[in-house]
C-alpha cells in the first residue's frame, strides 16, 4: 500500500506461517502428482484471507505454475461469469484472450457447454505447467461462475489444476457449495484463519509504526480482537489523529472516520461515489456521479491513493480492501445511497453497459412503480436467461414485485416471469405466480397468455389433465390474440397425448398445427408438432412419429433426440448413427443430455451395454449438474437391467433404490411402470414370482400407451414371468399387446419378431419361435435377437431336437457374450451343457475382473491410450465422435479401475502395456 500508512502488503502475514506452509505443500503435491486440489480460506473479513492468497499465489508461480487470480465483487455479483473472468483473463500470462473469452460468453447460450470449453482451455494450459486458479471472496461469486466452479475442479482432477477460493465465516454459502460439488474426487483442504496471536498483533503495529509499541497501543490493539486488517487501521487511524492531536476509538467505522477527516471535502466526496460504484469503478463513471469534469478531479484522485485508501491499477481505482469500501459506504445517508445508485445505473446504461451491468444499482434504489426499473430488469432477465435462468427468474421476480396490482403490465411481466421460473425449473413457484395473477382479474387477451405461458408448467408437472382443463376454459373465454390461441391450442393437443382418447388427441393436433402454419406462430408449430410426435408414440405408430419429430428438428433442433429415437424405434439405426455424428460436428446442444439419452438409446440397441451405461451415468450427472431432471428414472431402470444381464445384483439393487428415489420427486404414469416393471424383474430374480406377477400387473394399469412403451422389447420377460407365475390370462393380455404394435409397424422387424415371438411362448409354438427368429435376422438389436433364440434353444430341447437346439443356443450364447450380458450367457450356458454341447460348441463368458487393465471396456482402453499420449478430453472426444463428457465418464472409470490420479500417472501405466 502506497501513501501515508507505509508498505503493509507482507503484514498480514506475521503469525500465519502455519497456514502458508500447509498451502505451500499442496502446490508441491500438484506438482509431484500431477493431478488436482482445491483449497478453500476462510476467514471472518480483515483476517488475512487474501494477504496469504496472494503469498500463495507468488509460490505458486516461483514453482512454475500458470496463475490466474481474480476476486469476486459485491455490487458485480449478478453479472453472467464476471468473478471467473478475473481469474482467466488476468495476469502475465492470461489463461484465455480478451476475445476468446468474450466470444465464449457472447456466442453460446448453454452453461455445460460453456463449461467444457473452459475446462478444455484449461487443461491444453496444465499439460505444459501447473496451473492456479485462485479466486478471493468466492462467497460474492456470480451464479454463472459459480455453477462452473462446481463442475471443473472434479472435471480437470486428472490434471495439475490448484483452485484457491477465499470465503469469510459464516453461514455455509457458495464456498461450501463448491467444495461438496468436488466430491471427494480431489483433495479438497480448508484453510481456517482465526485471531492473530498478541505477539503478531505487536509485531503488526511495529511494521506500521516503525516504533516501540507502548501500553497506550497495545490498550488499543486489544479493540482488534486479533483480527490484522482492523489492526492496521487503527494504527493507520492512529497516525493521522497523533498529527491532528484526536483520539480515535478502536472501531473500524469510526477509525475511517479519523482518517476520512483529513481528506478535503472534494476528495472524500469522490471516495463516496467510488462506494456507491463497488470495489473497482470508473474514474470516469464516480466523476460523473459526482457531476463534475474528470480533470477537475484528478487532485482528488491523487489525495485518496496517497492516503492508502484507494489503488490505481491503470485501468480502474480500486479500494485497498472490501471493508474500507463499506466503512466509506455506510457513512453516506440511506437515501442519498438510493439517489446514487438510481444515477449509477443511468450512467452505465448511457455509457453502453449492458442492462445486467446496472442492475445491481437497480435492485438497491428501485421503488415500487418505477416502470424504468422494471423494463431494465426484463431486459437483463432475456440476456442471462440461456446461461442463467435461475437468476433471470430471480430478476423478474422482482421486477413483478415492483409493479402495482392495480396496473395492466403486472400482467405482462408476470408472464415473462412465469416462463422464467419454469426454464430455470422452478415449476411450483411458477404456477402459484400464474394463479395469483389469474387470480387478479385480469383482461381476457391477458388470461389466454397467461395460461398459455403456464403450459410448460403443466407438462414440466406432469399434470396433463389439469393442462387440458385450463387450455380449454382459456380458448372457451376467447379474447386472446390468434397466436396465443393457436399455442392454447396445441397445449390441449399435446396434454390429450397422455389421454386414451388418442384419434381425438390426433385430431386435435392436427388443427393445432395447421393454425400454427396459417398464422405463423413458431411457438404454436413446436408445440403442435411436439404434440402430434407424442401422440403417434403413445400409439404405437412408429413411422407417424418419426414423420412428425423430423419435422420438429427441421424447425427447432433442439428437438433431435427426439428425431434419432424414433430412427432407433424403426429399426434404422444407421440413420440413428448420422444423426448423432451430426450433433457432434455441432458447436454444443441446448439439450446436451437429451442427447446422450439418445446415444445410450442407440448403445443399447445395438447390444453395447457398457457405452450405454456410460452415457447413462453421463447423462443423470449433466442433469444434476443443471438440475432438470428428465430421464432419471427411466435411466435408472435401465442401468438396472443392465446390471441383470451382467449378473451384478447388488448394482441392480442399488439403482432400484435410485429409481425409486428419484420417482418420488417425478411420479407420473410413465416413470411409475418403469419402476414396477424393474421390480418385477428383480422379485423374480430373488425368486418371488408372486410379488413379480403383481408388479406386472401394476403395469398393466397404467394404461395401453404408456405400458407399451415400455415393454417394446421387454414384453417376452413380462409373458416369461406371467407363464411361470400361471397367468394365462396376463400372458394373452402381454401377447395381444405385441400382436397389435406389430401390426401397427409391419415394416419394423423387431415388432414383428417379438410379436412372434410372445405369441410362440404363450402357445409354446416352437414354429411360431422359429419364425421369431427368422424375422429377427432383419433386427438390428443383438440383445432381442438372443432373447428369441434362447427361447427357441430351450422349446427345441423340450421336443427333443437336440442338434438344431444346440446351434440355436450357441448362437444366443454368442450374441449375449458379445453384448457383455455376461448372467444372460451364463443362463445358455447351462441349457448347453444340459444338451451336452457346452464343452465343445461355446466357450464359457468370462467376466472383466474389478481391478486392472483387464477390467477397462473396449471405449475405456481408447480413452486410457489417447489420454496418455497427450490428447485431451476434447481432441480425444473428436477422434472418438462423442462427447467430450462421455470422455471424462470413461476417465473417471480409468482411473477408479487402474488405482492412477494423474495423467501422467496414466500415461506412465499405460507405456508398460502391450496394444490389445
Amino acid at each position: 500500500m502506497a501513501g501515508s500508512g507505509g508498505s503493509l502488503s507482507r503484514s498480514g502475514l506475521r503469525g500465519r506461517e502455519a497456514e502458508l506452509e500447509e498451502l505451500r505443500t499442496l502446490i508441491d503435491s500438484v506438482v509431484r502428482s500431477g493431478s488436482g486440489a482445491l483449497t478453500l480460506i476462510r476467514g471472518e473479513p480483515g483476517i488475512g484471507k487474501t494477504t496469504l492468497l496472494l503469498e500463495a499465489v507468488a509460490t505458486a508461480r516461483a514453482a512454475g505454475f500458470s496463475a490466474g487470480l481474480g476476486k469476486a465483487d459485491e455490487l458485480h455479483h449478478i453479472v453472467p461469469l464476471s468473478s471467473l473472468a478475473a481469474c482467466v483473463l488476468h495476469g502475465d500470462e492470461p489463461l484465455l484472450s480478451g476475445d476468446t473469452f468474450a466470444d465464449l460468453a457472447r456466442r453460446h447460450d448453454r452453461r455445460i457447454w460453456l463449461v467444457e470449453r473452459l475446462a478444455e482451455a484449461i487443461e491444453v494450459r496444465a499439460a505444459s505447467a501447473p496451473v492456479l486458479i485462485a479466486l478471493d471472496d468466492v462467497q460474492w461469486a456470480d451464479p454463472l461462475s459459480l455453477f462452473a466452479l462446481k463442475q471443473l475442479p472434479a472435471r480437470l482432477r486428472t490434471s495439475p489444476v490448484l483452485w484457491m477460493l477465499t470465503g469469510r465465516q459464516g453461514p455455509p454459502g457458495p464456498a461450501e457449495e463448491i467444495v461438496a460439488a468436488a466430491g471427494g474426487e480431489l483433495p479438497a483442504v480448508t484453510v481456517p484463519l482465526g485471531p492473530l496471536s498478541g505477539a503478531a498483533i505487536g509485531q503488526l503495529a511495529g511494521d506500521t509504526l516503525g516504533a516501540a509499541v507502548d501500553e497506550r497501543v497495545r490498550e488499543l490493539l486489544d479493540g482488534a480482537g486479533g483480527n490484522p486488517f482492523l489492526a492496521v487501521e487503527m494504527l493507520a487511524g492512529l497516525r493521522t489523529a497523533d498529527a491532528s492531536g484526536e483520539s480515535v476509538p478502536p472501531r473500524l467505522v469510526v477509525g475511517v472516520r479519523g482518517r476520512l477527516r483529513s481528506l478535503r471535502p472534494e476528495a472524500l466526496r469522490f471516495l463516496q461515489m467510488g462506494a456507491v460504484l463497488g470495489r473497482r469503478f470508473g474514474f470516469e463513471d464516480a466523476a460523473a456521479l459526482h457531476g463534475r469534469p474528470s480533470a477537475t478531479l484528478i487532485g482528488a484522485l491523487e489525495e485518496v491513493v496517497r492516503a492508502g485508501l484507494l489503488d490505481d491499477d491503470g485501468d480502474q481505482l480500486v479500494f485497498r480492501h472490501d471493508l474500507l469500501r463499506q466503512a466509506v459506504y455506510v457513512d453516506i445517508p440511506p437515501s442519498a445511497r438510493k439517489a446514487l445508485h438510481r444515477q449509477a445505473a443511468h450512467r452505465l446504461v448511457a455509457t453502453g453497459h449492458q442492462p445486467i451491468d446496472a442492475v445491481s444499482h437497480i435492485l438497491r434504489s428501485a421503488q415500487p412503480g418505477d416502470e424504468e426499473a422494471v423494463a431494465l430488469l426484463r431486459r437483463a432477465a432475456d440476456d442471462v436467461l440461456p446461461v442463467t435462468p435461475g437468476l433471470a427468474a430471480d430478476l423478474m421476480t422482482r421486477a413483478l414485485e415492483l409493479v402495482p396490482a392495480t396496473r395492466p403490465l403486472r400482467f405482462v411481466v408476470g408472464e415473462q416471469a412465469i416462463m422464467c421460473l419454469t426454464r430455470a425449473g422452478r415449476n411450483r413457484e411458477a404456477l402459484s405466480t400464474g394463479d395469483r395473477l389469474l387470480a387478479g382479474r385480469p383482461p381476457l387477451e391477458a388470461i389466454g397468455r397467461l395460461q398459455a405461458a403456464l403450459g410448460g408448467t403443466l407438462w414440466n408437472l406432469d399434470r396433463a389433465e389439469e393442462l387440458r382443463r385450463r387450455a380449454e376454459t382459456a380458448l372457451a373465454v376467447g379474447g386472446a390474440a390468434p397466436e396465443v390461441e393457436a399455442r392454447l391450442a396445441a397445449l390441449r393437443a399435446l396434454a390429450l397425448s397422455r389421454s386414451h382418447d388418442l384419434d381425438g388427441a390426433r385430431e386435435a393436433g392436427e388443427n393445432a398445427l395447421r393454425a400454427a402454419i396459417a398464422i405463423g406462430d413458431r411457438e404454436a408449430h413446436v408445440l403442435s408438432l411436439f404434440g402430434l410426435g407424442e401422440i403417434a408414440l403413445n400409439a404405437g405408430e412408429n413411422a407417424a412419429a418419426l414423420e412428425r419429430f423430423t419435422a420438429l428438428s427441421a424447425v427447432d433442433s433442439a428437438f433431435l433426440p427426439e428425431e434419432i429415437v424414433a430412427y432407433q424405434h424403426l429399426d434404422d439405426y444407421e440413420s440413428g448413427e448420422r444423426l448423432l455424428l451430426r450433433a457432434a460436428d455441432d458447436a454444443g446442444s441446448s439439450r446436451e443430455a437429451m442427447l446422450l439419452w439418445a446415444q445410450a438409446q442407440q448403445h443399447l440397441g445395438l447390444g453395447r451395454l457398457d457405452d450405454a451405461e456410460a452415457d447413462f451415468v453421463t447423462m443423470e450427472r449433466l442433469e444434476d449438474d443443471v438440475q432438470v431432471p428428465v430421464q432419471q428414472v427411466n435411466a435408472r431402470v435401465i442401468r438396472s437391467r443392465i446390471a441383470l444381464l451382467r449378473g451384478d445384483r447388488d448394482a441392480a439393487r442399488q439403482h432400484l433404490a435410485a429409481a425409486r428415489q428419484r420417482l418420488a420427486a417425478k411420479p407420473n404414469p410413465g416413470n411409475t411402470a418403469a419402476v414396477r416393471f424393474l421390480e418385477a424383474l428383480l422379485a423374480e430374480d430373488d425368486g418371488d414370482i408372486g410379488l413379480a406377477l403383481d408388479k406386472i400387473r401394476q403395469v398393466q394399469q397404467e394404461g395401453p400407451f404408456m405400458r407399451w412403451r415400455l415393454l417394446r422389447t421387454w414384453v417376452d420377460a413380462a409373458i416369461r414371468m406371467a407363464l411361470r407365475g400361471a397367468d394365462q390370462g396376463l400372458a394373452e393380455d402381454l401377447a395381444a399387446q405385441a400382436e397389435a404394435h406389430a401390426e401397427r409397424n409391419p415394416a419394423v422387424p423387431t415388432a414383428t419378431g417379438v410379436a412372434a415371438q410372445a405369441l410362440g411362448l404363450l402357445k409354446n409354438d416352437t414354429a411360431l419361435l422359429e419364425r421369431s427368429v427368422d424375422l429377427l435376422e432383419a433386427s438390428p438389436r443383438p440383445l432381442v435377437r438372443a432373447a428369441a433364440c434362447a427361447d427357441l434353444g430351450q422349446a427345441l430341447l423340450a421336443a427333443g431336437r437336440k442338434p438344431q437346439a444346440v446351434a440355436v443356443l450357441t448362437r444366443a450364447h454368442a450374441e449375449f457374450a458379445a453384448s457383455g450380458a455376461h448372467a444372460a450367457a451364463a443362463r445358455v450356458q447351462r441349457d448347453l451343457r444340459g444338451a451336452g454341447a457346452a464343452s465343445r460348441r461355446a466357450a464359457p463368458s468370462r467376466q472383466r475382473p474389478v481391478q486392472g487393465w483387464e477390467a477397462l471396456t473396449a471405449s475405456e482402453k481408447k480413452v486410457a491410450r489417447l489420454i496418455a499420449e497427450g490428447h485431451t478430453n476434447r481432441s480425444a472426444a473428436d477422434l472418438l465422435v462423442v462427447s467430450p463428457h462421455t470422455v471424462n465418464t470413461h476417465l473417471t472409470s480409468v482411473f477408479r479401475k487402474l488405482s492412477v490420479n494423474s495423467r501422467v500417472q496414466l500415461a506412465n501405466m499405460v507405456m508398460t502395456l502391450r496394444d490389445d
